[in-house]
């Protein structure tokens, strides 16, 4: 099955300020989640209905619609102290 990758504006701009070999591992997870969008380092957010994925120092943040088949790619953001808030 084939997941539809619904990537906001927030998660574009994050995408475009991000080196260029971070970006080929952002993209490839990107990719790699369209099969499955649950594989890789994976976990649900704590008092949110979303999940993050790590890439590298990288965590891509996005929802799963189950009913449409589609994930929705919140935000990309370098890991730090303040990520999470």
């Amino acid at each position: 099955m084939s997941w539809a990758i619904v990537v906001s504006n927030r998660a574009r701009k994050s995408l475009k300020r991000v080196p260029t070999a971070d970006h080929a591992r952002i993209m490839a997870a990107l990719n790699a989640m369209q099969t499955d969008p649950l594989s890789g380092d994976v976990a649900k957010l704590t008092g949110q209905d979303a999940f993050r994925r790590r890439v590298g120092s990288y965590r891509i943040m996005f929802r799963i619609d189950f009913k449409s088949v589609a994930v929705g790619i919140i935000d990309i953001q370098r890991r730090t102290t303040t990520t999470y808030r």
